[in-house]
């Protein structure tokens, strides 16, 4: 899995079962800066489709090192592994449009023929065909895990942030942003990748009516289904809700962005009977969003998926593997109250190692 964030690959080694996705070894790999750069360069800019072949290909040969690595420092025989369950790099995200679609890159068959492993993937595109979203999959697999618990709800905040509800039926959309924003304004301005434990942030004061601004974006105020990406939370979301109020202290700015993430969460979770929020991704390790959070949630219990002890770093990789062997078995995935599609249907495509 390598998401919106963009700071890497995490390969998850999981034994499945029809009640059980055990971890047994993670690795992760950084992007390299180069690699980085150039998607962020076919998500902002008109390019050409050499460019993205190339990049295709590229991200490829970075997930064949990410699994190899893995397999190697693991001890792990190739052989020994049913198949690749591979999301790949999400490039544009748009299930609305009059010709819906959602283009992740990473060639699946190079990656089967390289490490000789079959590989499942394309994910979105089925359920985008039945007129669904085709995104987030993310609550079938939350629901997996946790939907025996009572009154509790999943939040993932990695580069975007979703929320999975499970009762009285499965639901789960896109809040907004999770981490996008934030790490952006910090890289702007600090020449730093995030943010850690969102100590800048918490330097600062919120702008508040500058959080009003971004809180009231068409996006906020639309009903799920929804999902969203980079396509749309980006630098011009940025310098559009920024512009009207002219120059703002870039710590504040810091402090506002952490707070239109708490807020846009706290705001859908509100809508819910829930007492406990899971929560798993990146922003897990954020301190003060998660002190935050707890804040706007104050009859709400808010920790980490570790507590009942599924790794919140490597959850989205989780999923995927479990996506995999969904396929593989062919079993429907129950994701159309999620996604808004026709129908649940089986979803990926196999790509044979030979």
């Amino acid at each position: 899995m390598s998401g919106t964030s963009l700071d890497g690959v995490d390969v998850a080694l999981c034994s499945i079962g029809n009640k059980r996705c055990n971890l047994l070894a993670t690795h992760f790999i950084p992007f390299e800066e180069s690699l980085k750069n150039k998607i962020l360069d076919l998500i902002a800019n008109r390019v050409s489709l050499k460019e993205i072949g190339e990049v295709d290909y590229k991200l490829a040969l970075f997930y064949v090192k990410a699994v190899n690595e893995l397999l190697v420092i693991n001890k792990v025989n190739p052989l020994d592994i049913k198949a690749i369950g591979l999301h790949g790099q999400t490039l544009w995200h748009e299930p609305l449009g009059k010709y819906p679609f959602s283009m992740q890159l990473g060639n699946a068959s190079v990656l089967a023929v390289k490490t000789k492993i079959d590989v499942v993937s394309d994910f979105r595109s089925k359920d985008i065909a039945l007129g669904g979203q085709g995104a987030p999959l993310a609550p079938a697999f939350h629901a997996f895990l946790f939907s025996h618990l009572d009154r509790v709800a999943v939040v993932n905040i990695g580069g975007m942030a979703n929320i999975s509800i499970f009762k009285p039926e499965l639901l789960g959309y896109d809040t907004g942003c999770g981490n996008v924003l934030m790490d952006i304004w910090i890289k702007e301005n600090l020449n730093v990748v995030y943010d850690k434990d969102g100590a800048w942030a918490k330097s600062g004061q919120v702008h508040k009516d500058l959080l009003d601004s971004m809180l009231n974006d068409p996006y906020f105020l639309l009903n799920y289904p929804k999902s969203t990406g980079r396509e749309y939370f980006n630098k011009n979301f940025l310098r559009k809700h920024l512009k009207p109020f002219g120059k703002i202290c870039a710590k504040d700015v810091q402090a506002t962005l952490l707070a239109l993430t708490v807020e846009s969460i706290a705001k859908e979770i509100k809508r819910f009977d829930i007492k406990e929020l899971l929560v798993c991704g990146g922003g897990a390790r954020n301190t003060f969003l998660m002190e935050r959070l707890q804040e706007a949630l104050d009859d709400v219990e808010v920790s980490s998926t570790q507590k009942y002890g599924v790794d919140s770093d490597n959850m989205e990789a989780m999923i995927f593997a479990w996506l995999a062997y969904k396929r593989l078995h062919c079993e429907k995935v129950n994701i159309k109250s999620v996604t808004g599609a026709k129908e649940n249907t089986i979803l990926g495509a196999i790509y044979a190692k030979n």
